[in-house]
């Protein structure tokens, strides 16, 4: 109770506090609304918000009481007022998405006179944050002196963006009127990929609070830090689910036994269901049906930090040339839904199986190489693809064994090339025999070679990154859908919504021309000048205004681009239209191309992985970074969802191969959706049909 009491008044103080002072309003979260949007409604920045509602931090809900800081705004507006009393002037402070012209529109002014008043958008041009001196009519403007503009850069404003789900750089870069090139150079970290909650510096230097954690800290400021990171801390409710344990709830909230029982009397008597604990908040609590959100014991060493001999930091045992890595535990499984299949659901006890890895290591290679490891892993990218999804795979483990499957696991080094392995040689030592599953080798001819040599012994090999279409070998699992699957999905997508397909296809595009022509009947093409442009009056009029029109647009010519965008914007206006492209288009991610124009037409394509918010994803995320210092790139991921795939598919009472005709299964990023090709073999059909929302996030089309 005096906990209650005590945390009562201190949210009568900080209220009263607040409002007092007349410096915040109440403001009732919509559906579906985030806390920038909230921010750029009432013209201030998330980190205004964020001082105000620590809680705001991990995400708001609909319905939750904000307290909105107004009085920045009052304080600008008491000066302006004061400004235009004494100088005919105002002041004016530049929003994300504003431009010099819509500025000088609203407040009547010539490009000249307000250049003139502010002399630094010469230079550094209009970005967001800027506060502009707007000249009343009739007065003249003086140019700031040199220190004054030195003062004012000095003392630049720092605006950040928090990453929400589904947020992509071009919508971000497009929100705050950047290119993607400048939101990646103040953010180098973000090249690979964008992670979700990460903090973007849109302008200005971040403080140091609100940098992320570098890789490595110098142990003399760990405790200091360790300090502030304590003082600075806040709670949340959180409610104990189904066979939650200590562990469980120390993983995810990164607390001792001891320090949860100090927060929780009442665990004193041990972790029960149902009871509402208080934990630090910042922490996206698993859901406990899903294994790769579950935190574990051992660490897997990044792979650009570290050699390939420490990045295996488990029980390891070498023999026959191999790295065996055998994790002897026990297993509750799962049970089936008619479509995408929850693997980690609970379905009874198996016997045990085997899985074996055989990952291109090349350990005998680089024992031998004289540059050094640090300067191999700068320039050897299949070596860094190799240990990148070596530690996804590391990471499905140790889920598996948090989930206390009966999987044992042995990793082989398989000394691959593009023509030769050691895979003979293992099968000669039985090292491969007895597998209930096989993931890799990586390259397809290895993989080929491998299927057929385990054939007679109805092992399944998994082809975990290899794009090629496979031989007919009955034993052989294509993971990664091919380019013709994946073209193929999004022509099935857009035909059972009775689309209209029109294609505007380049002259160069030989290829795509003749696949669409042998393999979508009906499809039209939009007519090409002489010239090889477009003919913009043709395409206007294959399309019909009483159903859906998809424009599918193969093209690296930045001319044919805009006049398609153009010619269909102009067409909205009388029919549905949505732009479509089968592969990624680098000349779409340019500045010379409006993203606006993109997202009003809603650009759609496949692809085999998925941009997802989804809560499990999120803590997948979470804890990589936690263990390896980086965030997840794509092969690290791929390498958590075929291993845990395929753990978790011999977990459910089945063989791999019956569990292929009868489930469709998503992990992190990627969907497994096996079918037996007519001359032999499986093959992957899982894409995901993607599109731009006018959000400016990504959403998986229904």
């Amino acid at each position: 109770m005096k906990y209650y009491s005590t945390l009562f008044l201190l949210v009568f103080f900080v209220t009263c506090s607040a409002f007092s002072q007349g410096k915040a309003i109440k403001y009732t979260v919509s559906s579906g609304e985030t806390v920038n949007q909230i921010a750029q409604k009432f013209k201030v920045t998330p980190f205004d918000i964020y001082e105000l509602n620590p809680d705001a931090r991990n995400g708001v809900k609909p319905n939750t009481v904000l307290l909105i800081p107004t009085g920045k705004s009052t304080d600008k507006k008491e000066t302006a007022a004061k400004s235009t009393s004494s100088s005919k002037s105002t002041t004016h402070e530049v929003q994300p998405k504003e431009t010099l012209y819509g500025i000088e529109k609203k407040y009547g002014l010539t490009d000249e006179a307000l250049k003139a008043a502010n002399p630094f958008l010469v230079t550094d041009g209009l970005q967001p944050g800027q506060t502009l001196t707007i000249p009343g009519k009739g007065s003249v403007a003086k140019p700031a002196a040199t220190s004054e503009k030195k003062k004012e850069k000095g003392a630049e404003k720092y605006v950040f963006h928090d990453v929400q789900p589904k947020e992509t750089k071009f919508g971000i870069a497009k929100q705050y009127g950047i290119s993607v090139e400048e939101l990646e150079k103040k953010n180098p970290e973000i090249v690979s990929s964008l992670p979700v909650g990460y903090r973007l510096t849109i302008k200005g230097t971040a403080p140091k609070t609100d940098n992320p954690a570098p890789a490595a800290v110098a142990k003399t400021e760990e405790p200091k830090k360790a300090a502030e990171s304590k003082k600075a801390v806040s709670y949340m409710e959180y409610q104990v689910k189904p066979k939650e344990t200590f562990y469980s709830l120390g993983r995810v909230f990164h607390l001792s036994q001891e320090e949860l029982v100090a927060l929780n009397p009442s665990l004193s008597e041990g972790v029960k269901e149902g009871m509402v604990l208080k934990v630090p908040a910042g922490y996206v609590a698993p859901q406990p049906i899903v294994a790769q959100s579950q935190p574990t014991e051992k660490t897997v060493q990044t792979s650009v930090e570290k050699p390939v001999e420490k990045a295996v930091e488990r029980p390891v045992e070498t023999s026959g040339g191999g790295i065996k890595i055998v994790d002897k535990v026990k297993s509750e499984t799962v049970s089936a839904d008619p479509e995408i299949v929850e693997l980690t659901k609970k379905r009874g006890q198996n016997e045990r199986k085997k899985v074996v890895l055989l990952l291109p290591f090349n350990l005998a290679k680089l024992q031998s190489d004289t540059t050094g490891m640090a300067a191999r892993l700068k320039t050897d990218k299949f070596l860094n693809m190799t240990l990148d999804f070596y530690s996804g795979a590391m990471m499905a483990i140790d889920s598996a064994k948090t989930l206390k499957l009966p999987i044992d696991v042995s990793i082989y080094d398989s000394q691959e090339t593009k023509t030769t392995s050691n895979i003979s040689s293992l099968i000669a030592q039985n090292k491969l025999q007895d597998a209930d599953a096989v993931v890799g080798p990586f390259y397809q001819n290895n993989a080929e070679s491998t299927a057929n040599s385990l054939r007679l012994y109805n092992v399944p090999v998994i082809s975990p990154l290899s794009k090629d279409v496979a031989n007919p070998i009955d034993n052989l699992y294509q993971t990664i859908p091919s380019n013709d699957v994946v073209r193929n999905a999004i022509f099935d997508y857009m035909r059972a919504k009775n689309g209209n397909i029109v294609a505007v296809v380049d002259k160069k595009k030989e290829s795509v021309i003749s696949y669409i022509k042998q393999n979508q009947k009906g499809v039209v093409f939009a007519g090409l000048t002489e010239a090889g442009g477009l003919d913009v009056a043709n395409l206007k009029s294959l399309l019909l205004p009483t159903r859906m029109n998809y424009v599918v647009m193969e093209t690296g010519n930045t001319a044919m681009i805009k006049s398609v965008i153009k010619a269909l914007i102009d067409s909205q206006k009388t029919c549905q239209v949505q732009l479509v492209i089968l592969e990624p288009n680098s000349t779409l991610d340019t500045d010379e191309i409006n993203f606006d124009n993109l997202v009003q037409l809603k650009l759609m394509y496949p692809s085999v992985t998925r941009d997802s918010d989804d809560q499990t994803v999120s803590i997948f995320k979470k804890e990589y970074k936690l263990k390896n210092k980086v965030n997840p790139n794509t092969y690290a991921t791929r390498g958590f969802d075929v291993t845990f795939d395929t753990m978790m598919r011999l977990v459910q009472g089945k063989t791999y191969q019956e569990t292929t005709d009868l489930m469709t299964t998503q992990q992190v990023d990627n969907k497994f959706q096996f079918y037996k090709k007519e001359d032999g073999g499986h093959a992957n059909k899982g894409v995901y049909i993607l599109y731009y929302d006018s959000d400016l996030t990504l959403k998986e089309a229904n």
